[in-house]
């Protein structure tokens, strides 16, 4: 029999059209069906719109959305496909993961870096491998589908703005890559057969601080009344600038003293981090007892910090949820 997949559109510019100002997302999710109706040959499609946005403007608010969504529907539908801007589908993805736990069922992300009415475009092979991975009897939890690749949902990365490859797996492999109407698995993971977990709460109080050379620590005054975390994007293996004064030691001392989370990740895409290997690191993390997210995808630790803050503020219990793994998120520490 026919698998039964529920399409969820959002926008985006595979469901964009030129205007005046620039692409925008118009089209509704039975038009996007439309442009793709071999599917037929494999699965049953129903669809609905939730909203229709330029990712850019897609945030935590839109991840419960669709995570209330497929919840809704979960008992109906033997897969999910949500069609999403290509621009903050990574931190959407990598959401959903924490938003929906061990799902039996497959759960696919995917949009397109051209809209689906161009003659010329990659969103109708993009949905078509969507679809048909979500039917896949091996597939299951969340992925992104793009280019062919079928990548975990906390390790995938938009690294190319405007070519069809536009996504990789950071320090993972690829769990699947589709060609040829074929599915050729290279990570086999078993299904649960348990049901899946659903959160609906996220605390989006999470800053994300990007270092740069001279960067003034003042900055932790300002954010101490306006953030309940604080990921910190560090330059190689990890580390924060030291002078005479340590005033970055010291500013962050008292974040975290005034029961703030510091998250250390870094700007380095591949390999993650380690902050014990030098000095700059070590006696920060031995000392302030800061979060380190090693081999995490920067998404996926953003996403993490605001569900567990969601569900805790004790930074204790934060610091145990960090590290405890959900979908391959962390798995060198």
């Amino acid at each position: 029999m026919k698998k039964r997949i529920f399409l969820i559109a959002t926008g985006g510019t595979i469901a964009s059209k030129k205007s005046e100002n620039g692409l925008t997302p118009v089209l509704l999710s039975d038009e996007l069906l439309s442009y793709v109706s071999s599917y037929k040959e494999f699965c049953d499609v129903d669809t609905i719109q939730l909203f229709n946005l330029d990712s850019t403007n897609v945030g935590p608010k839109h991840w419960i959305i669709i995570a209330n969504c497929i919840k809704e529907h979960y008992d109906a539908y033997d897969g999910f496909v949500i069609c999403h801007g290509t621009d903050t589908m990574a931190y959407t993805s990598a959401a959903l993961t924490y938003l929906i736990q061990n799902s039996a069922k497959p759960i696919v992300v995917t949009g397109a870096q051209k809209p689906i009415n161009l003659d010329i475009t990659d969103a109708r092979l993009n949905i078509l491998d969507s679809l048909r991975y979500a039917s896949c009897e091996d597939a299951h939890g969340i992925t992104i589908v793009f280019d062919g690749k079928v990548i975990d949902g906390t390790r995938g990365k938009k690294i190319r703005s405007k070519s069809y490859n536009a996504f990789t797996s950071i320090n993972y492999p690829y769990i699947a890559i589709i060609q040829d109407e074929r599915i050729v698995h290279y990570v086999k993971v078993k299904s649960t057969q348990v049901a899946p977990t659903f959160y609906d709460d996220l605390d989006d109080r999470v800053f994300l601080l990007k270092l740069i050379p001279g960067i003034n620590a003042d900055i932790f005054s300002y954010l101490e009344s306006r953030y309940e975390a604080v990921i910190i994007e560090s330059f190689g293996v990890g580390g924060i600038p030291t002078n005479e004064d340590n005033d970055f030691y010291h500013a962050l001392d008292r974040f975290i003293k005034n029961g703030k989370v510091v998250v250390m990740t870094t700007q380095v895409q591949q390999e993650g981090s380690d902050m014990t290997i030098y000095q700059v690191g070590h006696d920060v993390k031995k000392n302030l007892g800061l979060i380190e997210a090693y081999d995490m995808t920067l998404e996926a630790a953003v996403a993490k910090t605001m569900w567990i803050l969601g569900q805790t503020t004790d930074v204790n219990e934060v610091k145990k949820m960090f590290y405890q793994p959900v979908q391959n998120d962390i798995l060198f520490f």
